[in-house]
This record gives structure tokens, sequence and C-alpha cells, in this order.
């Protein structure tokens, strides 16, 4: 099937096809039809699927054929749980609109709210929103939603991960309760049915892959590395790869700078992105991964899902996540649509439990790649680890493992 048996509009035809968009995901194909006939929609579809296109097309669609006054405020609300997806899904919405008359603005915390709130009086149809800021201009009377049509909450579950169950929930208070509602997560249970059935009416429940939440066209593997030995394993992998974009994941926003600075010191160009960062030094930091001119990227859980970069080559579990549900975010930033993807994991003895879990979630072991005794030690002995400050590289290595411990207790104590 083609966009244009859609029925789209005109200018939304253009946009899509200057995009280079063929043809319809999966989630595309079974979603913008019911989205187009005013159906609410509850989808579960995992990363890298076109989830963002699927919800932006058919609204495009819907608010360019009817126009409404600029004193009718906002039309369409789409909340996302981080500035780094909001930011995205910004950038999809205009590319795909930009032949349209619609207007579109990102509202984000940690960036001038004043800004913001001019754009908002200067007139926008759709607003792309974290739910912390939203809710905030709300309250002081800048933004006016009282006539929204649409609502979108993208990557619902790590929204209810990071507490905005409450601000969703006071949010809906001022919407319409005529209006159409799509609910998108890459995860389902219990929570997520009851945020979503307490927002839609009759909703067309669309499920694409539910037996495997991991693309099929990322390819993984997994090495057994001590904790205070991966660095030497990551520049391995800059070093093996130099023209590739490798993002890598950690634990905590600390180890994101430890990590970035162990890679400092063997010549490896790397930026971390994490909550700890201003917006402007995050909104730098992706950008400079996203041209390419630094290749390595170091971030945490909470980055993963607003990270949608063409052409990540590799994917790197620095730490093994303490979720079993992020291991498919953090590999969903590689392999997106069509494109070959490589998944790497470092995974220390501290670590097998969360692996057990994580092969338990997705349904199959990860293939190991098994490094013998003299590949081990020759990745630590080629190293261009060139520090002499043991005093600081053991204090660094033991503030690892108390991490690590810390981690494992919790654990225990559920």
């Amino acid at each position: 099937m083609k966009f244009e048996e859609f029925g789209l509009n005109a200018r939304v035809l253009k946009g899509i096809e200057e995009q280079g968009y063929k043809r319809p995901t999966d989630i595309q194909y079974k979603a913008i039809p019911a989205i187009l006939n005013g159906e609410d929609v509850l989808g579960i579809a995992q990363t890298g699927t076109g989830k963002s296109a699927a919800f932006a097309i058919p609204i495009l669609h819907l608010l360019q054929k009817k126009r409404a006054a600029k004193e009718a405020g906002v039309r369409c609300i789409v909340m996302t749980p981080t500035h780094e997806l909001a930011l995205q899904i910004t950038d999809v919405f205009k590319k795909l609109g930009k032949d349209t008359t619609l207007k579109f603005t990102a509202i984000i915390g940690g960036t001038d709210q004043d800004k913001q709130v001019e754009r908002l009086k200067k007139g926008t149809d759709v607003i792309i929103a974290t739910p912390g800021r939203v809710f905030d201009l709300v309250n002081q009377g800048h933004l006016k939603i009282y006539n929204a049509e649409m609502l979108v909450l993208d990557e619902a579950d790590h929204m209810l991960d990071l507490g905005f169950y409450k601000d969703i929930q006071d949010l809906i208070k001022y919407l319409p309760k005529k209006r159409q509602t799509l609910f998108f997560s890459a995860t389902i249970d219990k929570k997520i049915k009851k945020l979503a059935y307490s927002l839609v009416r009759k909703p067309i429940r669309i499920q694409i892959s539910p037996k495997d939440p991991v693309a099929k066209n990322i390819e993984h593997s997994l090495a057994h590395i001590e904790m205070d030995h991966k660095r030497f394993f990551l520049e391995r992998v800059a070093t093996s790869y130099p023209d590739s974009r490798i993002l890598v994941f950690v634990r905590t926003k600390v180890r994101a700078e430890r990590v970035m600075k162990a890679m400092e010191r063997v010549g490896v160009d790397s930026v971390t992105i994490h909550s700890d960062k201003y917006q402007d030094e995050r909104t730098k930091a992706m950008n400079l991964f996203k041209n390419g001119d630094v290749k390595m990227l170091i971030a945490t859980d909470v980055s993963a899902r607003g990270i949608d970069i063409p052409s990540v080559d590799y994917v790197v579990n620095y730490d093994m996540p303490d979720q079993a549900e992020n291991y498919v975010h953090r590999v969903g930033r590689t392999g997106r649509g069509k494109q070959k993807g490589f998944a790497i994991s470092f995974c220390s003895t501290e670590e097998k439990e969360l692996l057990e879990t994580i092969e338990n979630y997705i349904g199959y072991q990860l293939p190991v790649t098994e490094l013998d005794k003299d590949d081990y030690l020759d990745t630590l002995d080629f190293s261009a680890e060139t520090s002499t400050d043991w005093k600081n590289l053991m204090k660094e290595a033991e503030q690892m493992e108390e991490e690590v411990s810390k981690i494992k207790r919790k654990k225990k104590k559920r």
C-alpha cells in the first residue's frame, strides 16, 4: 500500500514524499486509517517502527482540513516523557507539515519560558510537550487547551516511570470531554492499561510484534567483562569501528561523565547527555552526534526514548539496565526502520542477575561473544590508557562497584 491510498491532503502528501517515505510501516498502515476516521487508538509497538509519523500524518491531514481561529487556542497536544523526544517529534511535524499552513511548538522545561509564551501568543496548532511545563503554563493562563480536538500520549509507559501520572490526570481536567485520544506505548502492563482506559473511548487497539519486543534487524552480542575493565573494551569498540556512530548507555549520570573522561584519556571524542545537563547543553550534544562531528554519545536511560537519530550503527550497553524493558528501549535506538543495527552488551559478574531478567523478558538468550584469556588481556594491554594515577583509578573502580551493590540491595528489598 502507498500513502496516496489513504486519501491524504495534497500538502501532507508532499511532505511525506519530500521526507522519502515510500510505504507505510505496520503501525502506520494500521493506525492512520483509524485516526483519520476519528477513532481513539491504543497503539502498542516496539521502538523504531515509525510511531511518530503514524500519528503525525493523520493529525496533519485532519487539522489542515478544518482550519480554526487563532483565538481558539491549541488544537492538538502531544505529551512525551523527555525533552529530547519532544524536540524530535516537533521536528517530525515540522518536516512532514512544512507545506501546510499549520504551526508547531515544543513546550519543554529547562528552557526560557518567556520565549515559549511569546510563541503561544502568536498562535500554534500543535504543541509537543513534557507534562510538567505544559501543566505550569496552563495554570498560569498562558496556554489555552479547552478547545483541543486531539490528545496524544506518546511513550506513555516511560511517562509513568518518571512519575507523571498525576500531572497527566490533572491536565485532562482542562481538556474537552469530546476529543480524540491517541495512546502509544512500547510496552503494556496493568498500570498502562489503567491509564489508557481512563482516557480513551472504545479504542481501536493496535499491537505490533507483541511476542518479540525487539526489532528483528538488530544483531545482538554479549561479552562477559568485569566492571573496572569495561572502559578498555569500549575503547576497543571505538577503535575497531572509527567511522561508526556509537551510542553508549550507562546506569547513572555520574558514570556517564566518568566514561567520557575515560574515553578522553585514550583519545576517543565523546559527549554526554543526561538530566543534570542544561537543555542547551543536551541539544548541543545531540546535534554534534547527529551531524557526525562526534562519533560517540554516552547517555542514561532517561534519555533513551528521545534519541531518534538515523544511522546509529552500534548501541553499547556499557552497564546492563536495571529494568528489563529498558534493554528494548536502548537497543531500539539502532536498526531503525529497515536499517541494520548492532547491540553490544558488557555484563560483569555482578550483573548476571540483571542479564537473566532481561533474557526472560525478551524470550531468548543473548548470543555470547567468547573472549579467551589472551584476547581479554590483550585488550587491556594494548589500550592507549596512559594515566598512572592508580589511586584515582582504584577509587573510580570502588565507586562503580558500590553503585552496583546499591542496585543489588534495592532488588533484594523488592
